[in-house]
């Protein structure tokens, strides 16, 4: 697989807390020559990248993030927020506590509420794969699926681990024909990448694969 082939499925991503806008549009500008999917970057600078990218590569941004334990409306507002300042992608993290509790309903519907929000836009939803079973993870699967959210995503990058190939090929058994798949948190290879891509996840989250391109020091999300 050749690198533009990988550097279209990447989220080239920026959400560290001391990220500051001459960083972030940095990865803008990365993003722009390299033919990424998205930046995914901090809801505080959605607008601003809206307007230096102007069109030339989508905004993603996060909610209820990385924690996920706010409540369905402060999300729903976050949502909104950003969508009005030009995010066209949103990525965000389920209430664990509630999924570990088997409150399944309002769980799906937390997510439906924002798959409204978003209307045509992209809904990514954050499970935080390595603070779940296996069974939970199947579970997710079958909400992220009935609540009608476009990807199930693997991690915040925030957590103990982030995504595993064993994580994929979970949730590529277990999804159903209308949810795709973003494999995030610690892709620290080119051959990582691609095999994510070959396990069939359609995005990966990482600040990572740009600087393998470029021979840099490859540290980060």
């Amino acid at each position: 697989m050749d690198h533009k082939e990988i550097l279209r499925h990447v989220d080239h991503t920026l959400l560290t807390q001391t990220a500051t806008w001459d960083e972030i549009r940095k990865i803008c500008d990365d993003a722009v020559e390299y033919g990424t999917a998205s930046v995914c970057i901090p809801p505080c600078y959605v607008k601003e990248c809206a307007d230096y990218l102007k069109g030339r590569i989508p905004v993603c941004t996060v909610v209820g993030f990385p924690n996920g334990n706010m409540t369905t409306a402060a999300k729903e507002f976050e949502t909104k927020d950003a969508l009005a300042n030009g995010a066209e992608e949103i990525d965000m993290v389920i209430n664990i506590g509630w999924l570990k509790d088997g409150r399944y309903e309002l769980v799906e519907n937390e997510i439906r509420t924002l798959k409204a929000a978003c209307g045509s836009k992209i809904l990514k939803v954050i499970i935080e794969t390595c603070l779940l079973t296996d069974e939970e993870k199947i579970k997710m699967c079958e909400l992220v699926t009935k609540a009608g959210a476009d990807y199930i995503k693997t991690s915040t990058g925030f957590s103990k681990a982030g995504a595993t190939f064993a994580d994929i090929e979970l949730f590529a058994k277990h999804i159903g024909p209308n949810v795709k798949m973003k494999a995030a948190g610690g892709i620290s290879s080119l051959e990582d990448a691609e095999k994510f891509l070959e396990l069939g996840a359609d995005r990966l989250g990482t600040s990572r694969i740009v600087k393998l391109i470029r021979q840099e020091e490859a540290t980060g999300y």
